[in-house]
């Protein structure tokens, strides 16, 4: 049985906080624990210094390499510290400065798995920014469509997509405005049965929410984006297995057969000191756990899915209510067929009112919420003709009072 979740112990690891401001923008700026803030502040100040080592006393004791530097063991301990938040070993992490970079960087190495009338899927539930990183590759590019009445993604479409010309099938893991889930296990199983392609799956907007288990997800390839979590600016992809690196190219050729090193883009070493404290952060949601920080990690964030989906189900619920609110992907005859497996992220308009005046309305009440982007799914959903959609999103400190205080300034809009 899972730990209990106490949101109010939650919010006194984020000093940020006490401003009086109700944070309600986890998909866009995540709030940082202080320590996530006091590991980056103590590593750049640190990166450039000599790191420290015991001195060697046995015969056979390895020395220290000369002249490391501290930065050197923060990238290193960020690598450790990715692999416990998705279950993975540190050897199969690759990190970046970004996951639009990583996915520029895989798009340039993967040329080996490609032959002529070679065609890659993917997704327009996705980011645009990630997708355009494989655009310019040789091979076929086919899109898998979103439903425009859900935002979801069916998996059936994935049988006439992938055949076995397909060497890499893209997507992500959750829609980062709509609170969508896709149905990666059983479209991972029509690519694995109608293919030898690669699977990349993008967990960015769904690991702040549940626990993720790199081998319970079956992709080849899983990327994550550490800032989207409450992190630094760092991203990393995951490999199945290093076995996997022995099949792509390096980026230049001094890094041939050099395992995640062939793919890996330079990151701040000040930056990639705030991932450790990241994982030990998202640990100790829960107090009082014991074990390692991999099986602390699953139990904090087992816990806190428990409480944001309790919580997500009020926020679809109360708006849900509101007459004149109109929830994307919800309401409406074409979202009949909805699942009920979303993440508490809401994109919604307000019924004769624009997308301004609502943000405002919400500012002005000390509500932080965002403007929608017009990206081309939600522009394809009727965005731009009911005038444009506000995005909501819940983080761990968020409480039952907060979604409230949101529906009762939407009654007074609506």
């Amino acid at each position: 049985m899972p730990a209990r979740y106490d949101a109010a112990r939650v919010r006194g690891l984020y000093t940020g906080l006490s401003d009086g401001w109700t944070y309600l923008n986890a998909h866009d700026t995540p709030q940082l624990a202080e320590r996530v803030a006091a590991g980056v502040a103590r590593s750049f100040r640190m990166s450039t210094a000599v790191a420290s080592f015991d001195v060697p006393t046995g015969t056979h004791s390895a020395r220290p390499e000369a002249g490391r530097l501290e930065g050197h063991n923060l990238v290193d301990s960020a690598r450790i510290a990715v692999a416990d938040l998705v279950g993975a070993s540190a050897d199969r992490v690759v990190l970046g400065p970004s996951l639009p970079a990583l996915y520029q960087a895989l798009a340039q190495v993967i040329s080996p798995l490609l032959r002529s009338n070679s065609s890659v899927v993917l997704s327009r539930l996705d980011p645009p920014v990630l997708a355009r990183a494989f655009r310019g590759i040789d091979a076929e590019v086919r899109w898998a469509e979103p439903d425009l009445g859900t935002g979801e993604l069916p998996a059936y479409q994935f049988a006439e997509l992938v055949d076995g010309s397909t060497r890499l099938v893209s997507l992500s893991a959750s829609h980062e405005l709509l609170g969508t889930v896709a149905p990666a296990e059983e479209i991972f199983d029509i690519v694995h049965e109608k293919s030898r392609a690669w699977t990349l799956l993008d967990v960015s907007s769904l690991a702040p929410y549940r626990p993720i288990d790199a081998d319970e997800l079956d992709a080849d390839i899983l990327g994550i984006d550490l800032a989207e979590l409450g992190g630094p600016q760092v991203a990393a992809l995951i490999f199945r297995d290093t076995k996997m690196f022995r099949r792509i190219d390096a980026l230049s050729p001094e890094r041939e057969n050099s395992g995640a090193g062939q793919l890996e883009t330079p990151v701040s070493a000040g930056l990639a000191g705030g991932v450790g404290p990241l994982a030990d952060h998202l640990a100790d949601l829960v107090a009082g756990q014991k074990g390692s920080r991999r099986r602390r990690i699953v139990s904090s964030m087992t816990s806190l899915q428990g409480y944001l989906d309790g919580l997500g189900h009020d926020l679809y619920t109360f708006l849900g209510t509101l007459p004149a609110v109109h929830i994307l992907g919800v309401t409406g005859e074409a979202a009949a067929d909805a699942t009920d497996n979303r993440l508490p992220r809401i994109s919604f308009a307000v019924r004769g009112v624009p997308a301004e005046t609502v943000h405002q309305r919400l500012f002005d009440n000390g509500l932080v919420t965002t403007l929608s982007p017009r990206t081309p799914l939600l522009t394809n959903m009727g965005v731009d003709e009911i005038g444009g959609a506000v995005t909501v999103a819940l983080g761990p400190f968020n409480t039952s009072a907060d979604v409230e205080h949101l529906t009762r300034v939407l009654a007074s809009l609506a």
